[in-house]
């Protein structure tokens, strides 16, 4: 009878090709420092063991053990570090999701930020971009992963030297978890010592509510992070620098936050935020991001979720966490949508948050930094156009065509002329491509402001708020009427022979425009475009176009400059019954492109250019 038993089933896998870039750019870019692989890995035991608890709470099989912890063990001999956990741990399918591939494409973004950054500012970026389990590959020739599914008894073992591919193998572990096995190379000795381990732990980890232990043969450090719930403490007891660590610690990022918000609150309901404004933008950020708050909710300082959207999706920015006594240990996530409790505590937060946006306005730089970061969300808010709509639009700052630096609507207003009726504005991609527009050239000439807005939520949100200070929102691409008002004697009386021209460009345009008309808001430019009276402004039918292409828009309306003298010469030409279509045709394209569109054929369009300029 044979005695043998199958030897354990083995496959080969090849790294995405995004994955084994960044490996490439975290080893040999970031190779001078090196210690910051320990926080990463530290910080995803720590990730699993919350994710195994909450599980927990709803699945008996993914109970933690009586003694979870984080354990590192150094067998200097063998050149190992070791790092295992108790957590929610991966299965098969989980290992290939989580170590063979990566969901966001940054990767062009990172090496650029290479370029950018000092090499001692550097390794900051490994925590920046979200690459901390490769940045093992910095310290270790090779990487061997053992890791079993809580609530299953299946084990798979992932090994990788990191040059393009990596092994799976069925394996063996007592219990749920992941054990990490690092093959220390001969220049990094250090990582074999336990008392740098523990300096490392206490400056990056030292808020894991973890206790990590480390083992190096028979001496143990049994707590070598102090593991306390930072927010709970009072604010006196706690140094700006612990604020900034832990901040760090739960971004990833490595700036200082912009404003820190530590608050306990009593009364008919309790609990404790620690929130931060961050001081910039992850550039590896998800191109599909969710609208989501993912502000940590604790319960008696146990990790619950970030999935209860604790501040609303215009203040998705604010990062950090909430901790009440208030809820029960077992909530559910249908609990977490409907309990009045958390409703309240939404409510609180958001009033706070609008009320230290409103302190950090005062100071005009650190605003000024906070609006360009962030403004583009946060007027998110106006969209909803909910309670708070009136403080969004206080605390907003918008470009405008007569002022330098930003400028707030309370402010605009103030500066309104006497027979003003509108607050005025233009939506478009940039400031600069705004400020140039023809489509301001009649304003201008009246000396009337006109806000600029320059972010896509600014071609939706004026319709929904309709005015403010009971002067109505009105984009100048819908306000002809307004100008010849402001304009008084000014008005235009067409001639027979323009009306004949805009009666032929009509005829030969057809159904590329609703309408030719003369204009008196034109003071240099002889064409532009201006949206069909009733219909979305031109910025929004832009925006809708790109999200669809297939979406239609309605035809615009087509506006010459009666005192243009090119069009002064159409009006000749089409008087002597000469052909302008090629004109025709070249004074919408113009118009198209003045207002940031492309041509209906560009290729077509630069030849009669061509032809204009040369004659041939």
């Amino acid at each position: 009878m044979s005695t043998e038993t199958s030897a354990p089933k083995e496959e080969q896998h090849q790294f995405s090709a995004e994955v084994e870039r960044l490996m490439d750019l975290v080893v040999h870019a970031l190779y001078s420092e090196r210690e910051i692989f320990l926080r990463e890995l530290i910080a995803n035991s720590a990730d699993a063991m919350d994710r195994r608890r909450f599980e927990a709470l709803t699945n008996e099989a993914c109970a933690l053990p009586v003694t979870p912890q984080i354990r590192l063990s150094v067998d200097k001999e063998a050149h190992l570090l070791t790092i295992s956990d108790d957590g929610v741990g991966m299965s098969k399918e989980e290992i290939i999701q989580n170590l063979g591939t990566i969901a966001r494409s940054g990767t062009r973004a990172f090496e650029k930020q290479l370029k950018d950054t000092k090499p001692e500012d550097r390794p900051n970026l490994i925590g920046q971009f979200g690459v901390g389990f490769y940045s093992a590959f910095m310290v270790a020739d090779k990487v061997e992963v053992i890791s079993r599914r809580a609530g299953t008894n299946e084990a798979w073992s992932w090994t990788s030297e990191g040059k393009g591919q990596y092994t799976l193998t069925e394996a063996t572990r007592e219990t749920a978890g992941t054990t990490i096995i690092l093959h220390i190379k001969s220049d990094a000795d250090e990582y074999l010592e336990s008392m740098r381990l523990g300096n490392i732990i206490r400056k990056w980890a030292d808020h894991i509510a973890w206790p990590i232990a480390i083992k190096q043969g028979d001496e143990e450090e049994r707590n070598a992070n102090e593991g306390t719930a930072l927010w709970r403490k009072p604010r006196s007891e706690i140094t700006d620098e612990q604020l900034e660590d832990f901040y760090r610690h739960i971004t990833h990022l490595f700036d200082k936050p912009l404003a820190t918000l530590l608050w306990h609150a009593e009364g008919v309901f309790e609990f404790t935020s620690l929130l931060f404004i961050p001081g910039m933008i992850s550039p590896f950020e998800p191109v599909d991001q969710e609208r989501k708050s993912k502000v940590r909710l604790h319960v008696r300082r146990m990790f619950i979720t970030d999935e209860a959207e604790m501040l609303p999706a215009w203040l998705r920015f604010i990062q950090g966490i909430v901790d009440t006594e208030d809820l029960p240990l077992n909530v559910s996530r249908e609990m977490l949508q409907n309990t009045p409790v958390l409703a309240r505590i939404r409510k609180a937060l958001t009033n706070r948050v609008i009320s230290e946006l409103t302190k950090l306005s005062e100071d005009d730089e650190k605003y000024k930094t906070f609006w360009n970061l962030f403004g583009a969300i946060f007027k998110e808010g106006l969209w909803e156009n909910g309670e708070h709509s009136e403080s969004i639009i206080k605390l907003s700052r918008f470009y405008s065509s007569t002022q330098e630096d930003f400028t707030t609507l309370p402010d605009y207003v103030s500066r309104m002329k006497e027979n003003q009726e509108a607050i005025y504005y233009l939506a478009g991609d940039s400031k600069d491509i705004l400020a140039s527009s023809p489509q301001l050239e009649g304003f201008k000439a009246q000396g009337i402001e006109v806000l600029l807005f320059t972010d896509a939520v600014d071609a939706f949100w004026p319709d929904r708020v309709g005015k403010y200070a009971e002067k109505p929102l009105r984009s100048i691409t819908q306000a002809k009427e307004d100008l010849e008002k402001l304009m008084g004697d000014v008005e235009h009386v067409n001639s027979e022979e323009e009306e004949g021209l805009l009666k032929s460009l009509k005829e030969i345009l057809a159904d590329k425009v609703t309408e030719v008309r003369t204009t008196q808001r034109l003071v240099d430019s002889p064409v532009i475009l201006a949206a069909s009276a009733g219909g979305p402004d031109l910025q929004m039918q832009r925006l809708m176009r790109r999200n669809d292409k297939t979406m239609p828009s309605p035809a615009p309306v087509l506006e010459l400059n009666p005192n243009h003298p090119w069009i002064k010469s159409l009006v000749l030409k089409a008087k002597d019954g000469k052909d302008i279509s090629e004109e025709a045709t070249i004074l919408l394209d113009l118009a198209r492109v003045q207002d940031g569109e492309m041509p209906v054929d560009p290729t077509l369009f630069a030849r009669r250019i061509a032809t204009a300029l040369t004659g041939k």
